[in-house]
């Protein structure tokens, strides 16, 4: 006591020293932590964008088809040509049950379930993320036409990259308003969970007219490798130069039954360096989506408990709307329907754009309409 006494001014330098370090490394955190938040506000929300000015960049006239297979030539008859004026079109054309086109009148068909399914890119369970930006983006989007009275299913392949009006938030998850940006953006200003989703389905739908989603599934694409296991592996052949950097195995113009990791690396590979490869991409997407569903129909053929199965495997990993019922309903329907074929594919048509740091893909509203209407709508007097 005696030396506190003697030193008490040293000592008490000493404690406001002390005190005066840990409040400036404090503020020095919270600066730190400030500037972070701002710089992933501005890469979350400000990707809009030199590119906006970048629309007037490169075109590469890549203007995809309206669909794929038996499909194509019909999709573009009644096409205006590139739709970026999005004003040429009825915003709300499919919001209703009756739509009047090219002087003829289509109803909504009932039994024909709408269903998104999103590929998100983020690994590990589907947990709920409170702030912004850390719930993953949509790296794969597909609509599912079911038609439940014929156990048919066609899909509707839309770019990742397609710009659309979205749902803007900060990092709090505060509504911002809308803003045209890329789509795999939409999921991103959610929680990473129904919030995500609901975005993309009101994305989606503002992008095709305001036609009614019924229902959306989305799953982490880490679960691609379980689903391609359980059901033997898928077997596909490569197309694209490069992949054998990712898997010795796949070389282009080789056939390989795809297995573990392998299968992930085929159906998310593309060249960055390359523009557009995330269009180009969506051929192997193709591919894949087809292989699988032929090799889930002949092994439940022997295996009646395999849809459960793969349900119950990547449980934890997806997100949906529908109860446990629907959902296994609408697969085993679908499994016990037609082999699906090249012809059973559409893609979103429009045109890409190259900017200076993000390719943009613009749909053509225009040729869009046959497409919806032939999936969803049926002709009426």
């Amino acid at each position: 006591m005696s030396w506190l006494r003697n030193h008490k001014h040293t000592v008490y330098r000493a404690a406001v020293g002390a005190a005066a370090i840990s409040l400036i490394c404090f503020i020095w955190a919270g600066v730190n932590l400030y500037r972070n938040r701002k710089l992933l506000e501005t890469e979350i929300a400000a990707r809009d964008y030199v590119g906006r000015g970048g629309s007037q960049g490169n075109s590469q006239g890549n203007n995809q088809g309206g669909s794929r297979g038996n499909n194509q030539e019909g999709s573009q008859g009644d096409s205006q040509g590139s739709s970026q004026d999005c004003g040429q079109w009825d915003t709300y054309l499919f919001g209703g049950d009756v739509v009047e086109y090219s002087g003829k009148r289509y109803r909504r068909s009932s039994y024909v379930k709408a269903i998104l399914c999103i590929g998100v890119d983020r690994s590990g369970e589907m947990t709920e993320k409170t702030t912004t930006g850390f719930g993953g983006q949509a790296d794969g989007v597909f609509l599912i036409a079911q038609d439940t009275a014929r156990n048919t299913i066609k899909i509707l392949m839309i770019p990742r990259d397609t710009m659309t009006d979205i749902t803007l938030t900060d990092l709090s998850g505060n509504e911002l308003g809308k803003d045209m940006q890329h789509l795999t953006l939409a999921y991103a200003y959610g929680d990473g969970r129904e919030k995500s989703c609901q975005y993309m389905a009101d994305a989606v739908s503002e992008l095709l007219g305001g036609l009614k989603i019924e229902w959306y599934l989305a799953a982490d694409t880490s679960v691609i490798p379980v689903l391609n296991d359980e059901v033997g592996g898928v077997t596909v052949t490569i197309e694209t130069d490069g992949m054998e950097n990712r898997d010795p195995a796949l070389v282009k113009g080789e056939t390989v039954t795809l297995k573990g990791k392998q299968a992930e690396v085929f159906v998310r590979y593309r060249d960055v360096n390359v523009d557009h490869s995330a269009l180009y991409r969506m051929d192997q997407q193709q591919q894949y989506i087809k292989g699988f569903f032929q090799a889930v129909q002949r092994h439940s053929a022997k295996d009646s408990g395999l849809v459960v199965r793969l349900f119950e495997r990547i449980q934890d990993y997806m997100v949906t709307n529908m109860t446990k019922d629907q959902y296994l309903k609408v697969a085993m329907d679908a499994v016990a329907g037609e082999k699906l074929g090249d012809e059973d594919f559409y893609t979103v048509p429009g045109e890409g754009v190259v900017t200076l740091r993000f390719d943009e893909f613009y749909a053509d509203r225009e040729a869009l309409i046959p497409i919806l209407l032939e999936l969803f709508y049926r002709e009426i007097e």
